[in-house]
């Protein structure tokens, strides 16, 4: 067996085992909701449709506003893009987060796409997807810390509560010492920057991230742009998810604790799990919804029945990918070739 078949077989065994992961959390939330109150209200008591579709609109809208800082990221390096090139790829690339079985993400079929179209500048399209990447997920703490210091949660009675809280508050020290780190130039070059890139496993990736903020330190405000559009995205989705909870039947937490829900979820939507972390999303919302200290009675499986009715939404704007992807069929299907490619050097790096 040769080394490219047994790497084959190792993506295989691994993509199956995230499945088997995903699977098995579905199943025990699943089972979980059914033996309590959750999946009883949602099927006897009635649902207020007009909240539900203002919460499919309201999450659109964060969809929408996460393509838009793309845009504006990859304009800011002076890459020829146009806004309606940026809402097809942001489409088809959210597409792939749901459609793709191996490793082929949104993400990197956006890298690979403007590099194509740009030969030469393959280090400033991965720089602009890594960018985007991370000021999304650094967004994501800004908002729940805000959420934690208004409610005052690092100090919940819930054990569990109280220690999400206070690492959300650590994670976005941590987060705002090392952004700042990165901005000093001393620190992206010379011996910092070839030790940290040299370092096994995360020492690529290291390099890629080190090499994306020498790209930008010169465009402070167009970041600031992109955190400012992040905290709209992040707002955007807790308000929607919000109105599903009141379209749904049930008691949830507060609008305001939502916004230390929604950010810390979509957290472990990062994981590497197939279907946008399926089942660590909806394990996270559930925890969320049974802990936090609420003025009502939240029934076992609530989060979970909430967290189904984000998935269903965020299907449903998938399909407008779909669309794309039927326009443009061969030219999707060679560069997810290309990119599949550019992920099995990646593994290999």
């Amino acid at each position: 067996m040769n080394s490219a078949t047994r790497q084959r077989l190792r993506r295989v065994a691994i993509n199956l085992l995230k499945f088997a992961i995903s699977a098995g959390l579905i199943i025990y939330l699943f089972n979980q909701a059914r033996s309590n109150q959750a999946f009883d209200q949602l099927r006897e008591q009635p649902k207020r449709w007009e909240l539900l579709i203002g919460a499919w609109l309201a999450i659109l809208a964060g969809l929408t506003t996460t393509i838009v800082r793309w845009f504006f990221l990859v304009r800011a390096l002076e890459l020829p893009f146009r806004l309606k090139d940026a809402f097809r790829l942001g489409f088809l690339g959210y597409l792939l987060n749901f459609v793709s079985l191996g490793s082929v993400g949104g993400d990197l079929f956006k890298a690979v796409f403007i590099a194509h179209e740009q030969p030469g500048r393959r280090a400033e399209a991965v720089a602009t997807v890594v960018v985007d990447r991370v000021i999304g997920l650094y967004a994501m703490f800004l908002v729940a810390t805000v959420a934690v210091l208004v409610t005052g949660l690092w100090s919940a009675a819930d054990e569990g509560i109280r220690l999400v809280a206070r690492a959300t508050l650590l994670g976005t020290a941590v987060g705002a010492v090392g952004i700042v780190m990165l901005l000093i130039p001393g620190f992206t070059s010379g011996a910092v920057s070839e030790a940290l890139t040299s370092l096994p496993k995360i020492g690529p990736t290291v390099g890629r991230l080190i090499g994306a903020v020498r790209m930008y330190r010169r465009r402070l405000g167009m970041l600031l742009l992109a955190v400012l559009l992040s905290v709209l995205v992040h707002t955007f989705t807790t308000t929607g998810i919000f109105l599903i909870a009141l379209g749904l039947p049930g008691n949830h937490p507060s609008y305001g604790q939502h916004f230390l829900v929604v950010p810390l979820s979509m957290v472990a939507s990062a994981l590497p799990l197939p279907l946008m972390a399926l089942g660590a999303f909806e394990a996270a919302i559930d925890y969320m919804y049974s802990h936090l200290p609420t003025a009502v009675t939240v029934a076992a499986g609530q989060g979970f029945v909430v967290a189904i009715g984000y998935r269903v939404i965020t299907i449903i704007n998938a399909t407008i990918g779909a669309v794309y992807w039927a326009v443009s069929r061969r030219q999707v299907a060679e560069l997810i070739h290309e990119a599949e490619e550019e992920a099995v050097e990646l593994s290999g790096a």
